[in-house]
């Protein structure tokens, strides 16, 4: 990125102001990486270790297996999942609040003694599974977030800060030969004029 700049007083100034509001929000954003770098890998290892429980506990309860065949599936459903915003790193994050499930009535009498376990047991898988998803998805938007706040650190860093350092060396040099000029001109002017005189003192 080509930064476009004049050989001015004025251009140096804005040069001057564009290089320190980068300069000063450079440690800040290093700062938000390497936070955000840390969140996406405690988000993945929250995910991971959800996930992980849930394989345990299906095979916890595999002795259930042939006793699953027996269980209504629409004795429970779940009817709605809490989610809310949590801020992380500076970033609107998804949490997991409430999940909401609708079960229906059945007869303990006439059903089997187990089904009360089922119920409870399809919760608690359920819960894993939704909390292990939600995990995923804050981990993919902080994840999303923590390249965008490298390619700017990057665009600061590599290309901004030492395109505006550039830029104002630049200008100072430009400035510092033109004040140059002009004092050897001027000297230039004011020799010759003092020759002019002395040359028609003589006269």
């Amino acid at each position: 990125m080509a930064i476009k700049f004049q050989y001015n007083k004025t251009s140096l100034t804005e040069m001057g102001k564009q290089l320190k509001v980068r300069q000063r929000a450079l440690p800040t954003l290093q700062n938000k990486e390497s936070a955000l770098r840390l969140e996406v890998r405690k988000a993945k290892t929250d995910s991971e270790r959800l996930i992980a429980q849930l394989e345990e506990a299906l095979q916890r309860y595999d002795y259930l297996a042939a006793l699953w065949n027996e269980f209504d599936p629409g004795l429970i459903a779940i009817t709605d999942v809490d989610l809310y915003t949590k801020k992380v790193a500076g970033v609107k994050t998804p949490a997991l609040g409430e999940i909401h499930y609708e079960i229906k009535p059945f007869n303990a009498f006439v059903k089997p003694a187990w089904y009360a376990d089922g119920v409870a047991i399809l919760k608690e898988l359920s819960r894993l599974g939704i909390e292990s998803e939600v995990y995923l998805e804050k981990a993919r938007i902080l994840d999303y977030q923590r390249k965008k706040t490298t390619q700017k650190v990057n665009l600061y860093e590599k290309v901004q800060i030492p395109g505006y350092q550039e830029a104002i060396r630049k200008i100072k040099r430009y400035m510092e030969d033109e004040e140059n000029l002009s004092k050897a001109s001027s000297k230039i002017v004011k020799n010759r004029h003092a020759e002019e005189e002395e040359a028609s003192e003589q006269v």
